[in-house]
């Protein structure tokens, strides 16, 4: 039987991203792809080039896509495509990357011009940087389950991110993570702050804001939106 000889993946790069699965998916369609997810989604990117090399794929073509905000950069999908080339066992098929994350659905035809292949010489996973916990003295849980998503917790991480950014603090401060269901679903969306057991509800962009101004800078909970404990 003959195998077919190329496959074209749209790759999410972030956590918005999989919220938009229906988006890609169609995307995808209309191009005769699959799609996987860097991060937070399934398939993996791993998991789905195992699956095209699996089936004798001789070309896969990568086309990273960030229609959400803040996503990793590019060099990461190169990383992992590469990580995942050098630690294959059996076939291994040529994998060309696109150079640019397309911004919109509409830009994918767009990328697909300028593509480079992966060499195996691309950097790794690990990092002497990447070695040691942060010193961050709080961790920021943002939920982006289902409830939570539907009712802006995009938006929510968002402003979060920036207003952190704008005050000037990294992951050595406040490290920010992304979360499945938290569990207080209808006081979506929700934020929790750790250590301090400070849970928030009805985190909408302005009060995400205020949560890094009052709480994360200024060491005073937001207790407007406090939810008991």
């Amino acid at each position: 039987m003959t195998q077919p000889d190329s496959a074209l993946v749209l790759v999410g790069m972030s956590v918005s991203d999989v919220d938009r699965r229906d988006e890609l998916l169609a995307a995808a369609a209309s191009h005769g792809a699959s799609v996987a997810f860097l991060q937070m989604g399934d398939p993996s990117l791993s998991r789905e080039l195992t699956r095209l090399a699996d089936h004798g794929t001789a070309t896969v073509i990568l086309a990273g896509v960030n229609v959400g905000p803040l996503a990793p950069a590019h060099s990461w999908l190169r990383r992992i495509a590469a990580h995942w080339w050098r630690e294959r066992t059996g076939h291994r098929p040529v994998i060309e990357v696109a150079t640019r994350l397309a911004s919109t659905v509409e830009d994918i035809e767009v990328v697909l011009f300028d593509l480079k292949s992966i060499s195996g010489n691309e950097p790794g996973v690990t990092s002497a940087a990447w070695e040691d916990v942060t010193g961050h003295r709080r961790q920021v849980l943002i939920c982006r389950g289902p409830r939570c998503t539907a009712r802006g917790s995009e938006e929510t991480a968002r402003a979060l991110i920036l207003g952190l950014m704008e005050a000037g603090l990294g992951d050595h401060d406040v490290l920010v993570t992304h979360t499945g269901c938290q569990f207080p679903c209808n006081q979506a969306p929700v934020v929790s702050v750790q250590p301090d057991d400070v849970w928030y509800g009805g985190v909408d962009p302005e009060a995400a804001r205020r949560i890094v101004a009052d709480h994360l800078v200024a060491d005073t909970p937001v207790e407007s939106r406090r939810l008991p404990r």
